[in-house]
């Protein structure tokens, strides 16, 4: 206990965290509450498969959100800072959708297996309900957790752990279409949600701090002829 106090008064911006969990209520209100008047649902879902085997990523974004809040926490007050108001956010904005157009999808099917990723698969099925999909909350917050990371100066020191990220992302918005619990457009408009706030809280600041303000900037050096 002593540790965990002397731990948070080095990095009281863990303290922000708090700030998520009016967005979780808010996530959990809506699945009590909300009646979807709309089915996502696209002639492409008919055509991706259900692949079982696709749960392991599904189920390792969990530790991955985790991981990165603690390890931007640790390394970066500003990288946590940046992740907290992606994470926030990105939900904010799929919640809000979500009470503007409830929505819900049709494409899980039966499973009948009792292997260990047909149990995993029947598990989620069972304690996550099939409204409120779009835009996939699975998908924003992998990729706010991977934009974290790539511009993280700490977590670029091991080469590998970059291309590692970036890998499990790209496998974990994958698996909500091959274990069937989001539409490919959920997965769409995720990833543009996500895009929204990468280009405000990376792309956006990089380029006004290369610009700079003009009175710093330095005169080019003219050579007069003679």
């Amino acid at each position: 206990m002593k540790n965990l106090r002397r731990f948070l008064s080095e990095h009281k911006h863990f303290y922000l965290l708090i700030l998520l969990l009016p967005v979780l209520i808010w996530f959990k209100y809506l699945e009590m509450t909300l009646i979807p008047k709309y089915i996502i649902h696209t002639t492409l879902d008919d055509h991706i498969p259900f692949v079982k085997e696709f749960v392991v990523p599904y189920l390792l974004w969990f530790p991955y959100i985790a991981y990165g809040v603690l390890y931007t926490g640790v390394h970066s007050r500003e990288d946590f800072c940046k992740l907290i108001i992606f994470l926030g956010g990105g939900m904010s904005v799929a919640y809000l959708v979500c009470m503007i157009f409830p929505n819900a999808q049709d494409l899980r099917p039966s499973i009948t297996q009792n292997d260990p990723f047909s149990v995993l698969v029947k598990l989620i099925y069972a304690t996550d309900t099939p409204t409120n999909v779009c835009p996939s909350v699975h998908v924003i917050n992998a990729i706010a957790v991977n934009a974290a990371l790539q511009h993280s100066g700490a977590f670029a020191v091991k080469k590998y752990r970059k291309p590692c990220s970036h890998t499990l992302t790209i496998l974990i918005c994958l698996s909500t279409v091959f274990i069937k619990q989001h539409s490919i457009v959920d997965v769409g408009w995720g990833i543009f949600a996500a895009a929204l706030f990468y280009l405000w809280l990376y792309v956006f600041p990089n380029r006004k701090n290369k610009n700079g303000p003009l009175h710093n900037r330095k005169p080019h050096s003219v050579q007069i002829k003679e």
